[in-house]
């Protein structure tokens, strides 16, 4: 299977507002399954139920949507992974955004999910463009650090660190301890402080 995420094209859907943390991306309430299946159902779930059908992860325009459109600091707040596994599980594929909370950018990373960053300007005519036409195709491209809605194109910025693991399919650190797990048998067979052959057995 290949990991390389070089590019991700789709529709966009804009979450306005600034600090959007991690207890309205999910709710506490939810930190108690035993997996992340279903998460997307929760997401902003709160927010969603209080403006009735208004919130864009409930209006028809945006449902299939897989570019999340964010502002400032989003993700803040306590550092639950179960916040990227919602908004994935609701189907969003990357995200573009004002800025990210540190650890969830990184839990976002972790999973294979982009969050590319723009100016505030920009951000906000990406959103505009959206809500104007949601059926929009929405084109983010690690390599060209460009993003391109319809005719519109605008530089984005990535850590080049995550930029690298997402171009060359190194971010799933799961997946590449399953590929390799012989080698790692045999080098963990020649380390005497790791009873390798114990645990196998």
């Amino acid at each position: 299977m290949d990991s390389k995420i070089k590019q991700i094209s789709g529709r966009g859907i804009p979450l306005v507002g600034d600090d959007i943390d991690t207890d309205r991306i999910i709710p506490a309430r939810f930190l108690k399954a035993i997996t992340f299946d279903g998460l997307g159902e929760g997401a902003f779930i709160d927010d969603r139920t209080a403006l009735k059908g208004e919130h864009p992860f409930d209006q028809p325009q945006y449902q299939g949507a897989n570019v999340l459109i964010v502002n400032r600091n989003f993700g803040c707040g306590s550092s639950r992974e179960h916040a990227p596994q919602a908004i994935a599980k609701w189907g969003i594929q990357a995200l573009i955004g004002e800025s990210f909370a540190e650890i969830f950018l990184g839990n976002c990373v972790a999973i294979g999910i982009p969050c590319v960053t723009a100016e505030a300007a920009i951000v906000k005519q990406l959103q505009e463009l959206v809500a104007a036409n949601p059926q929009a195709a929405v084109t983010i491209n690690l390599e060209t650090l460009q993003v391109q809605i319809g005719d519109f194109t605008a530089p984005v910025l990535i850590n080049e660190g995550s930029r690298n693991m997402f171009v060359s399919g190194s971010w799933d650190a799961c997946g590449q301890l399953v590929a390799n797990a012989e080698n790692i048998r045999e080098t963990a067979a020649k380390l005497p402080y790791i009873g390798w052959g114990k645990l196998a057995s």
